[in-house]
């Protein structure tokens, strides 16, 4: 009787195979997905049937993990018995995995207009370079690793354009029995990621005369050849939104409020979605077009106009 190849084997070699293709930090959220969740519960099978993947769901929500979070995971254990189904291992059987209805409001946390207001006036009052990053992101809608691996050769004020070409994160690497972290620079979260954007008046005005004085090679938020990583500046802003005595918001939260402002601004969907950097205008309209009860009751209103 021929011995079944174990999945772990299956996810060794796909390890071997996946990391010639992605990202360095890509490959290592999938390590992580892999050695906290895929392994412990399917590493010593043989298959691994419908049944064993709706009750691995059920568990892990139990566990208090995000639907978002397992999908993830589902995502890379469709990846790998694909990839044992095409080195004939075994046989890959789809799954149709149900997820119960979420009926908690996912709506996204946003400054107020008063208190973005307060938060700008606060950095062109109280100027440092980490403050500048801040206002920058509320002025650019920059992500947190973007704003950590800007230089100074990346604002152009002769345009008024911020050129984002890189990232910088702190991954997990996982290698055999080594565990440890790498800060890494990279090239941003995908292709639409790389991008150029326009620079408001009062922005360029406060960069301008700095800009004639810096180092172009040095990062913004340290002016200096050494950048700040992500954990850190994140620890610096939310001491910040203490002292100036803001609601608790997430540092993803200046981006979220940079859209919304564009959005209320009746800036296009297609032009919000390019400077955000989406990878498609779906995931913009998702996030943020999202009716107020004063533009429904315009909809209403227009439609029984439509009816006299």
């Amino acid at each position: 009787m021929v011995e079944k190849t174990k999945i772990s084997t299956v996810i060794n070699l796909w390890k071997e195979d996946k990391k010639h293709y992605v990202k360095k930090s890509s490959y290592s959220a999938y390590m992580l997905l892999i050695e906290n969740h895929l392994l412990p519960t399917f590493g010593h099978k043989h298959e691994v049937y419908e049944a064993d993947v709706q009750e691995f769901v059920f568990t892990k929500l139990d566990e208090g993990l995000s639907q978002k979070t397992i999908k993830d995971i589902l995502i890379v254990l469709k990846m790998i018995l694909k990839f044992g189904m095409k080195n004939k291992v075994f046989e890959y059987q789809q799954f149709d995995i149900q997820f119960p209805t979420e009926r908690e409001n996912n709506g996204i946390e946003v400054l107020s207009k008063s208190n973005q207001r307060k938060i700008m006036n606060h950095v062109q009052e109280h100027f440092t370079f980490k403050n500048l990053g801040i206002y920058i992101c509320l002025s650019a809608g920059i992500r947190i690793g973007e704003i950590c691996a800007l230089t100074w050769d990346e604002i152009d004020t002769g345009i008024g354009v911020i050129h984002i070409r890189k990232t910088i994160q702190r991954i997990y690497i996982i290698e055999d029995s080594d565990r440890h972290t790498e800060l890494i620079l990279d090239s941003p979260k995908t292709k639409n990621s790389i991008r150029d954007i326009p620079m408001s008046r009062d922005l360029l005005k406060m960069l301008k005369p700095i800009k004639r004085i810096v180092n172009n090679s040095f990062y913004v938020l340290t002016n200096d050849m050494k950048p700040t990583e992500p954990r850190t500046y994140r620890n610096y802003y939310k001491r910040l939104m203490k002292e100036l005595d803001m609601p608790e918001l997430k540092f993803h939260g200046l981006r979220h409020s940079f859209a919304t402002r564009c959005i209320e601004s009746n800036c296009d969907y297609k032009t919000v979605s390019v400077i955000l950097g989406h990878s498609n205008i779906t995931t913009t309209l998702n996030l943020y077009v999202h009716p107020n009860m004063e533009q429904k009751k315009k909809c209403i209103d227009q439609m029984f106009k439509g009816l006299r």
